[in-house]
């Protein structure tokens, strides 16, 4: 990154603290813009050192990296995924988030709205791989969203687990934005492809995302003056496509294929 200078590995401790109930107040941002970008550790670190005037760092009991986990759904088509590969501007996530810390979960659906920005929706939820009574909520998003096909009751009753992922996360939140650092992304497989496949794959970069009202946040100038764009970075969609070779994985090729994405183990 050739304007920003690099920090060693204690950047992060060096930030002053936030509260989760201060980050909720002031940057809950539920419906935002959302840019990432797939940087090297190094790349990383000097992005924190120079947003470290102006940034704090979530810390919650003294801790400032969280453990995430996440069950994605889809349909039986894989619907989700491929509005996803397709770029298809009314498209919609839906997962199960877990705090891995503290146990919490919720059940989230993610869809587009107009200008690109990302709608997202949740609610409190008890069992992290099964949507259970969760599905009336998910309907009721899809059909909000005009989004889930010509059935999206229907479409939300079939959704099923297909993909984990585990990370670790800080954040960060600045004048005008919020900034999610994620390490150690690790993909797991749990339905849905067909013939030997990868079960696992590890993602050996750092993922940042950088969350705004509309307007390129102090941090995206940062990245874009450095010689970084936007990647397009889909936790589910690439996880995915690794996975199971049989799927599309064009919006994510330059991701899987020349950023060091690596397998483990085959099925059958």
């Amino acid at each position: 990154m050739s304007t920003l200078t690099a920090v060693d590995d204690g950047a992060l401790d060096a930030l002053p603290p936030t509260s989760l109930p201060e980050l909720d107040a002031t940057a809950a941002l539920q419906t935002r813009v959302d840019r990432k970008y797939a940087l090297t550790a190094q790349e990383a670190a000097c992005l924190l050192g120079a947003l470290a005037p102006t940034a704090r760092v979530l810390e919650i009991d003294g801790v400032r990296r969280f453990g995430y986990a996440s069950t994605y759904f889809d349909t039986p088509d894989l619907l989700s995924f491929h509005l996803a590969a397709r770029r298809r501007r009314r498209r919609f996530k839906v997962r199960t988030r877990t705090y891995v810390d503290t146990g919490a979960c919720f059940l989230e659906v993610k869809s587009r709205a107009a200008r690109g920005l990302t709608v997202k929706h949740r609610q409190p939820h008890d069992d992290a791989a099964h949507l259970g009574a969760g599905v009336g909520f998910v309907a009721e998003r899809l059909v909000a969203a005009r989004t889930g096909g010509d059935t999206p009751g229907a479409r939300a009753a079939s959704l099923a687990p297909v993909l984990a992922t585990r990370f670790q996360r800080t954040t960060l939140l600045l004048p005008d934005a919020r900034v999610t650092v994620d390490t150690g992304l690790v993909w797991t497989l749990l339905a849905h492809a067909s013939g030997p496949h990868p079960r696992r794959a590890v993602l050996p970069l750092t993922v940042v995302e950088t969350k705004s009202g509309g307007s390129p946040s102090s941090a995206d100038r940062l990245l874009w003056r450095a010689g970084h764009r936007p990647d397009r970075i889909s936790k589910y969609g690439a996880g995915l496509a690794l996975l199971d070779p049989a799927l599309p994985d064009h919006p994510w090729r330059r991701l899987l294929r020349q950023r060091l994405v690596t397998t483990e183990g085959t099925t059958p």
